[in-house]
């Protein structure tokens, strides 16, 4: 198992000495977008990484593909969620950051330790995932909620759920006088921005609050990392929360209302949302940060999702951690990479466009 639970200053610590060597097999590198074959090339060093806890799964099946192909390479992300992963990312303890957000703008402003001098760094979209609404009601197995009802539960305005605004929306159910548990992430999340920005997008009259790492309100119940959450809500008793849909697991998961239709999630229907949203304006033409538009009306899309990038430099200051970083990320956003992911964690693959950008991108890494 090389995903890890390392302290920051042991992250730290350990990216410090980190040592990478590589030498070219047959005279060259596989292209960035390749899988990892030991024929075309042959890395060595350890790699360490940390971020987002919804890429969890995935991470997992990429480290031992990737592993397997280049037994000499040491893989270590560490799910620390994504406001942590960009931190050690920044101060030089992760040689790259998963996170369920893009930089913000004022975080690309600053200074990346692991980056060459007067370099950045850019977002990567690698991982696409709904966002399942989870929950344990005992008699409860099935739950419609629109997303004024939600941002209501969340924020604390609706606290049992025989409320009638929920009776309204599962007439057929039998739901109990029990009191609601909201619970959210305590750390700072992107999955939690993502969470928030559908409410803020799709109830703003309810959900005022503007979309962050960290939950708005001091409501519910908090609880560390994705693993925290499900185990909050299955442990229980009338609770509900957010999580990547990869670690739903047994628990009930909510149809979410879009246009006049309640729709429950699909990777397919999580996918249809990004490829219709823009790129955030304003960036480098090679930071891949995308604007989810999630006001969508169509039931056959599922505007409840999360895209989840690898932030990488774009030259860093030991070109030994570039290559394996661009070797590693390479693999992670290529054909196989994205398959692997999608039988590992029900990842949506990116789209032949948005892949092709990200090949580029990674391919003139330094």
């Amino acid at each position: 198992m090389n995903i890890k639970r390392l302290g920051r200053p042991a992250v730290v610590a350990v990216a410090a000495a980190l040592v990478l060597s590589s030498c070219a097999a047959n005279e060259g590198t596989a292209p960035a977008g390749d899988a990892p074959t030991e024929t075309a090339t042959a890395l060595s060093g350890t790699l360490n990484a940390a971020g987002a806890s919804s890429q969890g799964s995935a991470q997992e099946t990429w480290t031992a593909s990737f592993q397997t192909a280049n037994p000499d390479v040491t893989i270590n992300y560490d799910p620390t969620g994504s406001g942590a992963g960009r931190e050690s990312f920044f101060a030089g303890g992760a040689a790259f950051a998963g996170s369920d957000s893009y930089l913000k703008d004022e975080e690309l402003a600053g200074e990346f330790a692991m980056c060459a001098p007067g370099t950045t760094a850019v977002d990567l979209p690698v991982y696409i995932s709904p966002i399942a609404v989870i929950f344990n009601i005992e008699g409860v197995t099935e739950l419609n909620l629109d997303a004024t009802t939600l941002a209501q539960i969340f924020k604390g305005d609706i606290t049992v759920w025989n409320d009638p605004a929920i009776v309204a929306l599962n007439p057929d159910a039998t739901l109990p006088a029990t009191n609601i548990t909201a619970v959210h992430r305590s750390d700072d999340s992107g999955t939690t921005k993502n969470f928030a920005d559908y409410l803020n997008q799709v109830a703003p009259d309810v959900w005022t609050e503007k979309p962050a790492d960290t939950f708005p309100f001091q409501t519910g119940e908090g609880a560390q990392g994705t693993s925290g959450v499900v185990s909050a809500v299955t442990t229980g008793v009338g609770t509900i929360g957010y999580a990547d849909a990869s670690r739903a697991g047994d628990l009930g998961v909510a149809k979410i209302k879009v246009g006049d239709e309640f729709v429950q999630y699909t990777a397919e229907a999580a996918a249809a949302v990004v490829a219709e949203s823009p790129m955030v304006e304003g960036r480098a033409a090679n930071d891949l940060a995308i604007s989810l538009n999630r006001k969508t009306t169509d039931p056959t899309h599922y505007p409840l999702v999360l895209v989840s990038y690898a932030i990488v430099c774009t030259d860093y200051a030991d070109a030994k951690v570039g290559e394996l970083v661009k070797s590693y990320v390479g693999f992670m956003a290529s054909d196989e990479g994205q398959k692997e992911a999608a039988a590992s964690a029900g990842a949506a693959p990116l789209s032949a466009e948005l892949q092709t950008k990200v090949a580029d991108v990674i391919a003139s890494i330094k």
